[in-house]
């Protein structure tokens, strides 16, 4: 009998609501604000050298919220640039969300804002069919490898596109996080429908060599408060459950002996700490540099 597991990507708005939980238990945005708040500046340093304009494309930006951060950075690091912000997010509501960020943010002068409401692959498909290679200073792909069909590909076309001093910067979750550990055990009983694949930073590193490309790795620490999943009827648990496994309503949907199997894996030192009665999944994330 075919399972009735579906995708969480097969409801876009319970997909949405379930990844705004998971910002909000978890130290996901806290964790790139470290890293953007002190690496950046170094990363940004020689990618607008004498230029008086810096363009920036960010690729699956999702709500904007570390877009506006890093902007930020970047407008630190040249006073008085324009920068030109390009937005590649397949989400209207995402879109949207965006658009409410810029309108309520008070440091956005020299900033010119270009929203493309398409995924990744329609976009490079949409500039080769226009025979358009527009070059950018700065590009970013920040927890969006795993919707792609292609990684290698995909990285490969727009490290394709950086001028010569830009940089390219991928963050997803890291190969030593509870992501690793879960997906890699159970990621083949998940219904992902070629909707969504699982890739984490480990996985890049091989790719990049065998493209000969030089990058730079770095880890970041983070976790998620995932105690409300061990809370039988718990909403938030239920959502959160949906998140991790990329499941739509997993707790009611999966086979009780895979439920189990996973419940007793989210507990275990290779997915989460437990500390104070509390379960903390590691939510690791990897950050990685490349260079033109």
């Amino acid at each position: 009998m075919a399972s009735p597991m579906r995708s969480l990507l097969a409801d876009p708005a319970r997909y949405l609501q379930a990844f705004r939980l998971f910002l909000e238990r978890s130290t996901e945005h806290q964790s790139m604000r470290e890293f953007v708040e002190r690496q950046l500046p170094d990363v940004v340093a020689s990618i607008g050298n004498g230029k008086p304009t810096i363009n920036v494309l960010s690729v699956g930006g999702g709500a904007g919220e570390m877009d506006l951060q890093i902007l930020s950075k970047i407008r630190a690091r040249y006073p008085g640039v324009t920068i030109n912000n390009d937005v590649i997010e397949p989400s209207a509501d995402q879109i949207s969300k965006y658009k409410e960020h810029v309108a309520q943010a008070s440091n956005l002068e020299n900033i010119k804002f270009t929203w493309h409401k398409e995924t990744a692959y329609e976009y490079e498909s949409r500039m080769n069919a226009e025979k358009k290679t527009k070059k950018w200073d700065f590009i970013h792909m920040i927890q969006m490898l795993y919707y792609v069909k292609d990684v290698p590909a995909t990285i490969r076309y727009f490290h394709s596109l950086l001028e010569s001093q830009a940089k390219l910067l991928v963050i997803l979750v890291s190969g030593k996080s509870g992501w690793e550990t879960l997906w890699k055990k159970y990621g083949s009983s998940f219904p992902l429908e070629d909707l969504c694949s699982y890739v984490s930073s480990a996985d890049l590193p091989r790719m990049l060599d065998s493209a000969g490309l030089k990058y730079q790795l770095y880890e970041l620490p983070s976790h998620m408060d995932i105690t409300s999943c061990f809370i039988e009827g718990d909403k938030d648990g239920e959502l959160l459950l949906d998140f991790l496994t990329e499941t739509l309503d997993f707790a009611k949907t999966a086979p009780p002996e895979l439920k189990r199997q996973l419940m007793e894996e989210l507990r275990k030192p290779g997915c989460s700490e437990i500390r104070d009665g509390k379960v903390f999944f590691n939510n690791n994330l990897g950050v990685i540099v490349i260079e033109p």
